[in-house]
């Protein structure tokens, strides 16, 4: 089975609205075995959506189409599906019930438009929204299928569960994947490291990607099924791993701040950061993760030469002889976390990010970021390219990296 996916919504086309939907069901499909031949994006217009369908089912069986189930008057993704099909409209009772009793709910009345979301071909497999008002629908005619779901991804992402039961009655075989996370390694030469294994790929086949300052590879199996596929996968993720080592941080939805904190909360460790180029963002960073407040205790943004001797009781002769933007300054500034918060781990950044106060000695990007951990030090020199935002952000990964470093190299994974 070949399949097109079909975003219907101007404001997609506008740019104002991002189309994350085609991304999540290209993902789902893949999983299914099920070829993605095609991603379209089209307007809130009926001539322009019926050429769309004609074009997609030259090539395809199934299209899933989202968006453009509401109740406007423009919204009119499955009239269109239906009357491409040759396909009349009825009222669905249960659907109008479900309508109903969700205005009711937030006691609002039901409009006629309202009501015309309750409207499907008696073939029809009505998906209900258990998030919305506008349910969806999977429509079939002589061997072709059209499924229209609606535009919200908190709506979508739910019902496509639905369509997911429904499309494994034609599954032959799955194609799965492993995705492996590499930071402090381009990927122009994580590429070079595994040529050899990109050049002779069969199945398994392997992909890089490059993401926000890293690489993403992922190894794609299509087997009989997923057990299948996982112990194909094997032997080339452990000949990836065996080549590129510690660069890998983690897999699948690791993120790199997840893999942190996850790892500090599985020794027991605390950690305090104190902060001048990234303003914060490192302290967030380790926030956002789950399970954050077991890990990180408190942490410092110290711009000013001032508060890195107040709060970090870094030393004025290092300020005046080193500077602030300097190895000496990041020890002290790791360490005095540490103290100053109690805990098992001080991380520190301090560079200049720009777009000025470079030098020729200390360009923009230069950065300095130090870890102490009970006491023993480390410190890295970067260099980051790019805007500001670039080497803040990259600053923060690396900050990150370094605690992983930090503890694999102090427990092991």
């Amino acid at each position: 089975m070949k399949a097109e996916i079909i975003a219907v919504g101007t404001e997609l086309l506008l740019g104002s609205t991002v189309n994350t939907n085609a991304a999540y069901i290209g993902q789902e499909l893949s999983k299914l075995g099920i070829g993605l031949y095609r991603q379209t994006v089209v307007g809130d217009n009926v001539k322009r959506l019926k050429k769309a369908l004609s074009a997609a089912f030259e090539e395809c069986d199934l299209v899933i189409t989202t968006g453009g189930l509401g109740p406007t008057q423009d919204d009119l993704t499955k009239e269109t599906a239906c009357e491409f099909f040759g396909q009349e409209l009825v009222l669905h009772q249960p659907s109008l019930d479900r309508i109903m009793m969700y205005f009711k709910g937030m006691d609002l009345k039901v409009t006629e438009r309202n009501k015309k979301q309750a409207l499907f071909p008696e073939t029809a497999v009505v998906l209900e929204n258990n998030n919305g008002t506008a349910p969806g629908a999977i429509l079939e005619k002589d061997g072709k299928r059209i499924v229209v779901l609606p535009g919200p991804p908190n709506e979508m992402k739910p019902m496509f569960e639905l369509v997911k039961d429904y499309l494994k009655r034609f599954q032959e075989g799955v194609y799965h994947s492993r995705e492996l996370k590499i930071f402090g390694m381009g990927e122009s030469t994580v590429v070079e490291i595994i040529a050899d294994l990109i050049d002779n790929q069969t199945n398994p086949t392997i992909a890089p990607y490059a993401g926000e300052g890293e690489v993403k590879l992922r190894i794609t199996a299509s087997a009989d099924d997923e057990t299948e596929a996982e112990r194909m996968i094997e032997p080339v993720e452990k000949e990836i791993r065996t080549r590129l080592g510690g660069h890998i941080y983690g897999t699948d939805s690791d993120t790199i701040e997840s893999k942190c904190v996850e790892l500090l909360i599985r020794h027991g460790l605390s950690v305090a950061t104190a902060e001048s180029c990234s303003g914060g963002r490192l302290a967030a960073a380790i926030v956002d993760s789950p399970g954050a407040s077991r890990t990180f205790l408190g942490g410092f943004v110290t711009y000013s030469n001032e508060e890195k001797m107040k709060r970090l009781n870094v030393s004025e002769t290092i300020l005046q002889s080193s500077g602030a933007v300097s190895e000496e300054c990041a020890l002290q500034m790791a360490l005095g976390a540490a103290e100053a918060v109690g805990t098992d781990i001080g991380i520190s950044t301090t560079g200049i990010a720009g777009p000025d106060g470079g030098t020729d000695e200390k360009p923009v990007g230069t950065v300095y970021i130090a870890v102490a951990f009970r006491g023993e030090t480390t410190v890295q020199k970067f260099f980051f390219r790019g805007n500001r935002d670039k080497v803040r952000t990259r600053t923060v990964k690396a900050a990150l990296k370094m605690i992983i470093e930090c503890v694999r190299d102090h427990f092991g994974e």
